[in-house]
């Protein structure tokens, strides 16, 4: 009997992907664990192995066929015994929908989460424009998993906007409670119309990486409130401590960056100050018992954050193996998805392009994100005496909900101490 093979779910949040690349052509014989195709989803470039053993009858989606809803059927396999050419391809059917979000792994499909309103205050009602109701993502999604008519329920975002928090306290069939009208907010500046101006230019068709960025930062800058801290940071007692354990674990093949230790400073920060260790949840905080940091790397298509996971408790040496082999696979398309999904902070470092000091846009639904500027010479108070030191400069951007401007000073003050006085970081 001829098998189905489907366009996988290859993360949790994935609905559709584009199907980059095939391994395999009709009349190929695949074995289960046999790499049979290339598939980009929002986050990375995947393989996709085959699950049963056979020949390959037809192939019903072309190789760079972009939008392939998860479920659908990409090809047709004949069992052993089958006559190919008898084969007729395997009927479509329903796109099986993508799986809910597990809570652990909800940063791949950050909810935008309402911002507090004054006490007051009535949430306004859903925002529409025509017959279309404005709500996030997420929120249709569980909407349409427990049968709720958004057409009733009020909208608590920007806007009007209904949120995850709206939907998952509302009951299918319930109805909203009247309210007096609300006055119809102003509509939101659609973005300019691009125009070459007869400029000479290509134009490049966006990534599905690309476009998951683009909507992830512009709803992190929307829907969540930053504040930014900066501190300087003095370096010449990390870079000798550095220069020292590179010397020692040189027999090991372990060479430490600047990099691996303002990991490990971060998770030790963020075990000192557990009250940035926290997501905004809605109505409700989620506070972790563990820092696992997600670190920024640059990658041929965009930016991918693979986590480095208890990296407070790690050791550095542990920490620059980790990190190296994540690195590498993160350009390679090879990672698996827990290992860049999830995260508790991040850290974005731009200090080898040059950057003297940045403000980065908070990951969501993380409550922070740790930004390193480059360490270069500057005059600097030592000892109530003016000299030079190598310094550099942090800047932390925190959720303004979830954390308050103390809690993060006390983050930046123990992130500052644990680097000017180093030796914490290996005890």
């Amino acid at each position: 009997m001829p098998i189905a093979i489907k366009m996988p779910a290859l993360s949790p949040t994935m609905e559709e992907g584009i199907l980059a690349k095939w391994l395999v052509k009709v009349g190929d014989t695949v074995s289960s664990g046999d790499i049979m195709a290339e598939i980009e989803t929002d986050k990375a470039t995947m393989e996709f192995e085959a699950v049963d053993e056979g020949v390959i009858a037809h192939i019903q989606v072309d190789e760079g066929t972009e939008g392939v809803k998860v479920g659908t059927v990409i090809a047709t396999l004949a069992e052993d015994g089958e006559d190919v050419g008898d084969v007729q391809p395997a009927g479509g059917g329903d796109a099986a929908p993508a799986p809910a979000p597990a809570p652990a792994v909800e940063e791949a499909a950050p909810a935008p989460n309402p911002a507090p309103a004054a006490p007051t205050a009535a949430p306004a009602p859903a925002a529409s424009s025509g017959d279309r109701i404005i709500a996030s993502p997420l929120a249709k999604r569980i909407a349409e998993q427990k049968g709720i008519d958004l057409s009733g329920v009020k909208g608590s975002g920007p806007n009007g906007r209904i949120v995850k928090a709206d939907v998952e306290g509302t009951q299918p069939g319930a109805a909203a409670p009247a309210s007096a009208p609300a006055a119809t907010p102003a509509p939101a500046a659609a973005p300019a119309e691009a125009q070459d101006f007869g400029i000479p230019h290509e134009v490049e068709k966006l990534s599905g990486m690309r476009k998951t960025i683009a909507r992830r930062l512009t709803e992190s800058k929307q829907q969540v409130p930053h504040i930014y801290l900066t501190v300087d940071i003095r370096l010449d007692a990390l870079l000798k401590l550095r220069s020292e354990l590179n010397a020692a674990l040189e027999p090991q093949g372990v060479k430490l960056s600047v990099n691996d230790l303002m990991i490990k400073a971060l998770g030790k920060s963020l075990e000192a100050v557990p009250a940035c260790n926290v997501q905004f949840a809605g109505d409700s905080m989620l506070k972790f018992s563990r820092a696992d940091v997600s670190v920024a790397v640059s990658i041929p298509n965009g930016l991918i954050t693979p986590i480095v996971t208890d990296a407070g408790s790690k050791a550095v040496s542990k920490i620059s193996t980790e990190m190296k082999d994540l690195a590498t696979r993160a350009k390679e398309g090879k990672l698996a998805p827990e290992e860049y999904q999830g995260g508790t902070a991040s850290l974005s470092n731009m200090g080898m392009f040059g950057i003297k000091q940045f403000e980065a846009v908070i990951n969501p639904p993380q409550g922070m994100i740790m930004a390193i500027g480059a360490g270069d010479k500057r005059p600097y108070v030592v000892d109530d005496s003016l000299q030079i030191a190598s310094v550099m400069s942090a800047t932390g951007s925190f959720d303004h909900r979830a954390i308050d401007g103390a809690d993060g000073a006390q983050l930046m003050k123990a992130f500052k101490e644990m680097i000017e006085a180093p030796l914490g970081l290996v005890a």
